[in-house]
């Protein structure tokens, strides 16, 4: 048996690569958009019931700061969501494998959901 191994185990000097990083958000945000499911289909649900339902709903999304976070949050988890899956598919057909190739789309990937995030950030509070 070797007595060679690794001796830094602390994580906080551990760096992950910006492919795992991309690949880590994406799963994030499949979470969050099945969380978001949940709570969108209770509101839905609530809405129907009456006029007065469906306007304290409405009021709570657009009028409180909690409503439009959970809807920004919900609207960028799937924003980034489409896009590193796009961004899975296309390598899956055998584009963007290589080490750098596969670095630059991650970053691209990344930097089209930050903008898609900022984009509904301003729908969701302007």
């Amino acid at each position: 048996m070797s007595k060679a191994r690794p001796i830094n185990l602390d994580l906080k000097t551990i760096r992950l690569p910006i492919t795992a990083i991309a690949s880590i958000l994406h799963r994030i945000s499949a979470v969050i958009i099945w969380v978001g499911l949940g709570m969108s289909l209770t509101a839905g649900y609530f809405s129907l019931q009456s006029d007065d339902s469906f306007n304290l709903v409405y009021n709570f999304m657009t009028d409180h700061v909690v409503g439009q976070f959970v809807v920004w949050g919900i609207l960028t988890a799937l924003g980034y969501y489409v896009v590193a899956t796009i961004k899975h598919i296309i390598q899956d057909f055998g584009h963007f494998e290589e080490l750098e190739s596969g670095m630059f789309v991650s970053k691209l990937a990344i930097a089209v959901g930050i903008v898609l995030s900022i984009l509904s950030g301003v729908w969701v509070w302007l």
